[in-house]
């Protein structure tokens, strides 16, 4: 029997998830479980180029395994992990680092953005995209799920990998993008980009209290309730528009353009919309959330399926070189 396509995908251990998060990376992700081999990790390694403190990142790194669990990632047919749980994938970075060029690094988006704002730029942002490309091909991963801002990360890897088989023969399988275009940027509390860094983010999980909270500080125009507004350029119906069905965007659009609604009203209604879909997930991430003995058995089963992957590569990778 074919086996299925494998997907990889990593998450930096940043803090709780936000609605961002769910559509742009979270939902798609978890969806792909149904039609392919899905391994998800928590890219704490990665965490490590801009968070310092421990206790920050083993509580973010928690609350990826329980957001997770919550959303139904199947752990028994699927792979979750911690990066640092497969100390192979860092034999692996540095023999891949062997193969690749400075001018190659030197192109990173992460690596010229800091050079351009004159900050101080460690090893482990120079070389980060060596060890993004031994995560994927540790694993033999045939597609990443990126968007059209991370293409280049997988061009890379691709760029490494092939270089690698050139020099010592086919080792690596040279992984695909599968470009994820449906979901569009998702507006923070103040309109630009949902993100942790802009403090701008509306939780994943939280108390329904809250969520309507931060629903109702989203930032609108001044436009008065009589007034026809346009649904296209509206934070609030732009995070509407990802939780409710066509149908009912129509329906408010509607109203939008005809006016005599009140940005109070979509707002609400925005609410409604969230708290429909998120709040049975939310019941099992706070069943889960503080019964750490359960989410270290998650990762724990995670890191040995991982292992029995990245064994595999990292041993043809040694052979391949002369190592063994």
């Amino acid at each position: 029997m074919t086996r299925r396509k494998r997907t990889l995908s990593g998450i930096k251990p940043t803090g709780q998830p936000h609605l961002g998060n769910y559509l742009g990376m979270l939902k798609p992700a978890l969806a792909l479980q149904a039609t392919h081999d899905t391994h998800y990790f928590i890219a704490d390694y990665h965490a490590l180029t801009t968070e310092h403190d421990p206790r920050v990142l083993r509580e973010s790194s928690y609350e990826l395994v329980a957001t997770f669990a919550a959303l139904g990632m199947d752990f028994d047919a699927h792979t979750f992990f911690r990066q640092s749980d497969v100390a192979e994938v860092t034999e692996l970075a540095w023999i891949l680092s062997c193969v690749t060029s400075m001018g190659l690094l030197e192109r990173a988006h992460a690596f010229k953005d800091k050079r351009a704002r004159n900050e101080e730029i460690t090893h482990g942002l120079f070389s980060y995209p060596v060890l993004m490309a031994a995560d994927i091909l540790i694993y033999d991963a045939d597609e990443v799920p990126v968007g059209q801002d991370q293409k280049q990360h997988l061009e890379m890897t691709r760029d490494i990998a092939q270089r690698f088989n050139h020099i010592f023969g086919e080792t690596f399988v040279i992984p695909e993008a599968r470009i994820e275009e449906a979901v569009a940027t998702v507006p923070g509390l103040d309109g630009r980009k949902m993100s942790k860094s802009y403090g701008n983010q509306i939780p994943l999980f939280c108390t329904e209290q809250q969520l309507r909270k931060a629903v109702m500080r989203v930032v609108t125009d001044s436009r008065g309730v009589e007034e026809p507004k346009d649904p296209d350029t509206c934070n609030v119906f732009q995070i509407f528009r990802h939780f409710a069905p066509p149908a009912r965007q129509a329906e408010w659009a509607a109203r939008y353009r005809a006016g005599g609604m009140g940005y109070g009203e979509i707002k609400q209604a925005t609410f409604e919309a969230i708290n429909a879909e998120i709040q049975g997930y939310r019941a099992r991430y706070f069943a889960i959330r503080d019964d750490t003995a359960a989410l270290d058995a998650i990762l724990a089963k995670g890191a040995s399926k991982a292992r029995v992957v990245a064994r595999e590569v990292l041993r043809r990778a040694r052979h391949r070189v002369g190592f063994a």
